[in-house]
């Protein structure tokens, strides 16, 4: 008797499985992170600050894997076309809501493919230079660009790259006409400045404040509209020769859509914790990151803003990928 009771208990637990706490089934194997840029950008550190501290908390590995190349897209396809099981997560960068308009041909769409879960952090760019280029400001950048149109090359972290556009908007606020050259993710971008094959880079502050600190890069200005406490005697664009100037990527986690809501529950709780830790705050703060947190709506209504916003921009400039 008590092993047909026992029988009929499995019975019941498999048939109304689903009514049991989500949180009590999820996670049951390791949460596959994907980064679009290679080893070395602000993605990439981003991603190993926090991967392991959310490992602790959902009691399962963040198996971190870069998927670069496309301008960054094709780590969002692959993620967009994930199973939506709350088994991929993937980060996003302000690049994406930028290439929303910028490609005439993507393989996903940010906002349809893609459910928010929380908006993680941001930073400024670092305007630097070589230190074989004679300029220490952003007045004697202008100044030495100009006398020299389409032979100054600077370096992004792809076509269509949050620091593309932020080179796009100092050539045009600025009057220069500085040559720009697309690497394939914001690490080989920072290894050809240093090399001295680019001369200039607008990069995130966690892919070169270590190299302005040491002296193989100069850095010249910080792009958002306040100074940086990482370096704190860096004056901002704002305040020196162009007024009104700002640019800067956020980076968040989405999920492709369709995962279920207390996954993406979950793995918003996580992400915020692991960004309470003392030595995930150390981390991000030594590389110029900021965290921030919010919902998933919020983020969501940040992701359309974005979309709009960085669309006017690239409508302006009349840039297209094909």
């Amino acid at each position: 008797m008590r092993s047909k009771f026992r029988g009929w208990l499995v019975v019941l637990f498999c048939a109304f499985g689903i009514i049991l706490p989500a949180d009590a089934q999820y996670p049951t194997r390791p949460v596959r992170l994907i980064l679009p840029f290679p080893p070395g950008g602000g993605t990439d550190t981003l991603g190993r600050i926090l991967g392991p501290r959310m490992a602790q908390g959902l009691g399962q590995q963040v198996v971190v894997e870069n998927r670069p190349g496309g301008g960054a897209n094709i780590g969002a396809e692959i993620a967009a076309k994930s199973p939506p099981d709350g088994y991929t997560m993937f980060m996003a960068t302000t690049a994406h809501s930028v290439s929303a308009t910028l490609y005439t041909k993507l393989g996903y769409n940010l906002v349809k493919d893609f459910a928010p879960v929380v908006l993680l952090a941001s930073t400024p760019n670092l305007v630097v230079v070589h230190p074989s280029v004679p300029v220490k400001s952003i007045k004697e950048l202008i100044a030495f660009a100009k006398a020299r149109p389409g032979q100054l090359d600077y370096a992004s972290s792809g076509s269509g790259s949050q620091p593309h556009l932020a080179g796009e908007l100092f050539n045009s606020m600025a009057g220069t006409k500085m040559h720009h050259i697309p690497y394939k993710g914001g690490g080989p971008a920072v290894v050809a400045l240093v090399a001295g094959e680019a001369a200039v880079g607008f990069a995130t502050a966690p892919s070169v404040v270590h190299h302005v600190q040491s002296g193989r890069l100069r850095g010249l200005a910080i792009t958002s509209l306040q100074r940086s406490p990482l370096l704190p005697d860096l004056p901002t664009v704002d305040e020196t020769d162009l007024p009104g100037y700002e640019a800067g990527p956020w980076y968040g986690f989405l999920v492709p859509t369709g995962t279920p809501r207390e996954a993406i529950t979950r793995l918003n709780a996580e992400s915020l914790k692991a960004m309470t830790f003392p030595d995930v705050k150390e981390r991000m703060a030594a590389t110029g990151l900021t965290p921030l947190g919010s919902t998933p709506d919020e983020f969501g209504a940040l992701v359309r803003s974005e979309v709009q916003k960085w669309g006017k921009v690239v409508k302006a400039t009349g840039m297209r990928v094909d």
